[in-house]
């Protein structure tokens, strides 16, 4: 599967030209966002790690290996990406334990900034955001175009697509998902039946918000649209007043799409017969993600990009800085902007 059948078309505009994103580590620096006071006491350390180039599974597993514990008492709030600088925090379980010696889990791809004893467990989903440093190389592309597009992306958000990533190599995890669905059964491995749940359930909701870009309508609200606020995960039907409200025009309230599982969706109207229409090409997958025990849930169509900054440190690199709500994704901020090229590969000489 390729790019356009896994996320759908661009909201801005075609790209502004092409770039290079992680050439090195730290091109594509996230740092966790916590809004969790730590007690300074209680059987939970909490350690705040630098990571480059390493995933999260894997950090996890050599904290466990250092501090001699079972993997099943590492907890952490989300995945990070691998090919990348990152800083997010894990917390041990250590009841009646005092402080473990983690330098065995230190080397140059990981690094324990800050520890610090809290009175329960870090929760998965436990993160408000994490923010972005992101810097794109070889850059090929008009700076006033580029400029003209993060001022209107800036003030008007960019389509909350699932990136790439979360459907593997040329949408494999999705085939992988359609194989489980179409034999009615989920892979023994709880991490492959992880990713393959969440990667059919992603795909079914970029489809959805594929139709809306199309039609114009992933930035308003319609008539029988169920609403929600950008940090919360409740959802409201969508009258005439509700279509008025001014807090979506300041990007605080929108449209939301489907999360596929058990239970149906009350949207009403355009919005329910857009998600029925899909419902129906898809009864497979939809079927399947509904018996495996996935709840019907929602998400934002339109996503605010907050604190967005940028710069270019060097006529051929752009530097942008902006925070994301948990779970949404930075790569597709950037596909609003370029297309991105291998490293060591470049097109035209930049155009100022």
């Amino acid at each position: 599967m390729n790019e356009l059948q896994l996320l759908g078309p661009r909201a801005h505009g075609e790209p502004c030209g092409t770039a290079v994103l992680k050439a090195v580590a730290e091109d594509f620096q996230v740092d966790e966002v916590l809004d969790i006071p730590l007690a300074g006491e209680g059987e939970h350390l909490w350690l705040w790690v630098e990571k480059r180039e390493l995933n999260t599974e894997e950090a996890a597993k050599r904290i466990a290996r250092a501090a001699g514990v079972p993997l099943r008492l590492i907890s952490y709030a989300g995945l990070k990406d691998r090919q990348a600088l990152t800083r997010q925090w894990f917390s041990l379980h250590l009841p009646g334990k005092a402080n473990p010696d983690l330098s065995a889990a230190e080397d140059t791809s990981l690094s324990i900034l800050k520890q610090q004893r809290h009175t329960r467990k870090l929760q998965r989903g436990a993160h408000a955001a994490n923010g972005f440093t992101l810097r794109l190389t070889q850059l090929a592309a008009d700076r006033e175009a580029l400029d003209q597009r993060l001022t209107q992306i800036a003030a008007q958000g960019i389509p909350n697509y699932y990136g790439l990533q979360r459907f593997g190599y040329e949408g494999g995890n999705v085939a992988h998902a359609r194989h489980f669905a179409l034999g009615k059964s989920l892979p023994e491995k709880r991490n492959v039946r992880s990713r393959v749940l969440s990667a059919a359930r992603s795909y079914l909701f970029n489809q959805v918000l594929a139709e809306r870009v199309q039609a114009g309508t992933w930035n308003q609200a319609l008539l029988g649209d169920l609403l929600a606020f950008t940090d919360s995960r409740s959802f409201f039907l969508a009258g005439e007043a509700e279509c008025a409200d001014p807090r979506l025009a300041i990007l605080d309230l929108h449209p939301t799409g489907p999360l596929w599982g058990a239970g149906t969706s009350t949207a009403e109207g355009v919005a329910q017969a857009l998600e029925l229409g899909l419902a129906a090409r898809e009864a497979v997958l939809v079927d399947w993600l509904a018996e495996a025990g996935m709840t019907h849930e929602r998400r934002i169509l339109r996503l605010p990009i907050d604190g967005l900054s940028w710069h270019y440190p060097e006529p051929d690199i752009l530097q942008l800085e902006f925070v994301l709500p948990a779970g949404c994704f930075a790569t597709v901020l950037v596909r609003e902007l370029v297309d991105l090229l291998p490293a060591g590969q470049t097109d035209n000489p930049c155009v100022f």
